[in-house]
């Protein structure tokens, strides 16, 4: 794992995100958009902490461009768990041409979601309204989840979009290593571990490859 400077300010967030992606007018115009659609549509649903409003760029724009950085190369479908107001998603589809799909169970954060991907012109995006045990299988290239589930039950939820090269990218906070080091052996040494560069406590499991169940259970 390597030690990377973490972000403590807004500008030196938004300094990092044109450094590390060079964006366009029109994609800083779409961040910049959805950055005041996300605390606008926060006010009538909680789709952020209210304390995390005055460092947004740090705590939510920047933190959801590090996982793209992680993919940095690759293409063909990402897949986002439990996407909620779209982060990482939206920031990973305004800042690369990725076909996203965003998987988000509850009905009024589904209508955000459509209702940014339409304003912001994101045709890349398809949203499936529904628990993940119900949307179709397909084979990711990328599977993110910020804030899903534990770690065992996301991979074993999860496992059936996963293919031999198929990118894993958990951000899983400060317990992070606790988590990993609680699934079976095989599972273990899918991942590695990278600092966050949002938070120095937190970790983010970087993983490649499928899980069979001939793994399962395996200790």
């Amino acid at each position: 794992m390597m030690v990377n400077e973490v972000l403590a300010s807004e500008e030196q967030a938004r300094g990092w995100i044109g450094d590390g992606f060079a964006p366009t007018v029109r994609q800083w115009e779409r961040l910049d958009r959805f950055a005041g659609l996300l605390v606008e549509e926060n006010e009538r649903q909680n789709l952020i902490a209210a304390s995390t409003v005055p460092s947004l760029w740090v705590r939510h724009i920047a933190d959801s461009a590090q996982l793209l950085a992680l993919d940095s190369g690759r293409d063909g479908l990402w897949v986002d768990l439990g996407s909620g107001p779209g982060l990482p998603g939206l920031v990973v589809a305004i800042l690369s041409e990725r076909p996203m799909l965003l998987v988000e169970s509850r009905r009024r954060r589904c209508e955000f979601l459509r209702a940014v991907a339409n304003t912001l012109d994101l045709a890349h995006v398809e949203v499936a309204e529904a628990p993940l045990e119900r949307v179709e299988t397909r084979a990711a290239a990328t599977i993110s989840a910020r804030a899903f589930a534990p770690l065992d039950r996301l991979i074993a939820l999860s496992t059936r979009f996963s293919t031999e090269s198929t990118r894993w990218l958990l951000p899983k906070g400060r317990n992070a290593v606790k988590e990993l080091a609680l699934l079976p052996q095989p599972w273990q040494r899918m991942f590695h571990v990278e600092q966050s560069r949002t938070d120095v406590e937190s970790r983010i499991l970087v993983g490649e490859g499928r899980i069979g169940a001939e793994q399962r259970g395996k200790r």
